[in-house]
């Protein structure tokens, strides 16, 4: 006979940390240049946005508020565009465009590129007493290395 779950019971098995990094997958990201991997990002957050209640034009009203310029839905259009080769995105728009829409996961990109990864500011601190307690286990392995090889030199 089989067992039952009740559906109003979570699985505890099944817990899964919230993510500690932003960033899109290679799912969204894609391959290419990194040009086709920008236009696919960006096309992702304002999807999101949209999915968020955000529409194009607020998101647009936003950029041109945080940017004091103005920022079109054209331009968003054109920015998401693979084959507007010749309108990318300006680094002050990108910031806006996170600002914008909130999608954070836009700025794990490119330090993705270089080995970096994006970490919310309220994991700092537990980064760096990690990489104490880690230090602090060198150091005391070091020292009873060294502890045991001064006893053996006195025999």
């Amino acid at each position: 006979m089989p067992l039952f779950r009740d559906p109003h019971t979570r699985d505890l098995s099944a817990y899964e940390p919230e993510p500690v990094t932003v960033g899109y997958g290679a799912d969204v990201v894609g391959r290419g240049d990194l040009g086709a991997q920008i236009v696919r990002i960006i096309a992702r957050a304002l999807r999101e946005a949209q999915g968020a209640g955000i529409p194009r034009a607020e998101v647009a009203r936003r950029m041109t508020e945080y940017l004091g310029r103005e920022v079109k839905t054209a331009s968003l259009d054109k920015w998401v565009s693979a084959a507007a080769i010749e309108h990318r995105i300006p680094l002050d728009a990108f910031a806006a465009l996170v600002h914008a829409t909130g999608q954070h996961d836009l700025l794990g990109h490119l330090p993705s590129l270089y080995g970096y990864a994006v970490v919310p500011a309220s994991y700092v601190d537990m980064i760096e007493l990690q990489q104490l307690e880690e230090h602090a286990r060198k150091i005391a392995e070091r020292k009873a290395n060294l502890q045991a090889k001064i006893k053996g030199g006195r025999r």
